[in-house]
């Protein structure tokens, strides 16, 4: 199935059902009363969490979504019936927004999460509310309200343990393959990945962590150059960020590249805990660097090659540590 992490749909919700003007008229009633019923509530349109879901692609095809209109009210004090919603199942991780007013209306996070992204018009109110001293047969009853329009986009944020941070040709996808049943498409030259990509790693002890390969980010991505920020919003739903060089590259001045990005598109992510993984090892003689690396962090560096499998166990145990360490916190 193909990927895709934007959608933008024009939903409207029902109308309300509209109130009823009428009168009791049974025989044995020869004065009866106003006896008109409510207007049933129109449809909500509904974002509905879903954790099978992994891509907004289904609502690419679905663009124009409208809910049902409330029932208008009856006799003997009936009201309608309520409108049917239109509920739309979406990924974790997907973000709403009013494509008009640029308003964030919410972000679906857990499985079953609902948000309301065009509600229904309120039904109208039927004679029978209008009654008084001084009007015992109100003629007239109250129309359903209008329901919602709007234009919604939505965004999704892949939601993982651990981002793959690094720039085209690092590495990522053979990473990802190597460590997951994932499968990307794997090539020697850059932007091989264009869409980003999810594996389940399984450690020792069936233990395991979600990664995500996300794109090849370059110099001034942020500014929307090469695959621009398009791919950048991922990154802010990761526990864990795995920065990764090839042995081969300027290891430092590519690390501290890769920093500049993503505080140029968000400086909070450099509050992410990070590691570093030199790649491709199996370049050089002995599995060793012609010097070691000194970046300034207080990250763990993990010397790799995903072709031979060195040191493949040793980061597993070291990114399954590190989330160990953050599950803590967060129940503390």
């Amino acid at each position: 199935m193909r990927f895709a992490d934007y959608a933008k749909i024009y939903v409207t919700a029902g109308d309300g059902g509209s109130g009823m003007a009428h009168f009791r008229r049974e025989k044995w009633v020869p004065k009866g009363g106003p006896d008109g019923g409510d207007g049933g509530k129109g449809g909500d349109v509904v974002l509905k969490g879903n954790a099978q879901l992994n891509t907004l692609l289904d609502l690419r095809y679905r663009k124009f979504i409208k809910a049902k209109s409330g029932e208008r009210g009856g006799t003997f004090k009936k009201a309608g019936k309520d409108g049917n919603g239109e509920i739309l199942q979406v990924p974790l991780g997907t973000v709403a927004f009013d494509a008009e007013t640029k308003e964030r209306l919410g972000e679906i996070t857990e499985h079953g999460q609902k948000i309301v992204i065009a509600k229904g018009g309120k039904g109208g109110l039927g004679n029978w509310h209008f009654r008084s001293a001084t009007n015992q047969t109100p003629q007239h009853a109250q129309e359903g309200e209008s329901g919602e329009e709007r234009v919604i986009e939505l965004e999704l944020k892949l939601i993982a343990d651990v981002g793959l941070v690094g720039f085209p040709n690092a590495g990522k996808s053979t990473l990802l393959s190597a460590m997951s049943e994932a499968k990307p498409k794997i090539a020697d030259y850059p932007f091989t990945t264009l869409e980003p990509n999810l594996g389940v790693v399984t450690t020792t002890d069936y233990r395991s962590f979600v990664i995500a390969d996300i794109p090849g980010i370059i110099e001034d991505a942020h500014q929307g150059k090469g695959l621009g920020i398009r791919f950048l919003r991922h990154i802010e739903r990761n526990k864990v960020l795995l920065f990764m060089v090839a042995c081969t590259s300027d290891i430092k001045n590519e690390y501290q590249a890769l920093l500049h990005e993503l505080k140029s598109y968000r400086s909070d992510l450099l509050d992410k805990p990070r590691m570093l993984a030199i790649t491709k090892m199996d370049l050089k003689p002995g599995f060793e660097l012609d010097e070691p690396v000194q970046i300034g962090d207080d990250v763990d560096i993990i010397e790799i090659s995903s072709a031979t499998d060195h040191n493949m166990d040793v980061l597993k145990e070291k990114i399954w540590e590190k989330l160990q360490v953050l599950d803590e916190e967060e129940e503390s």
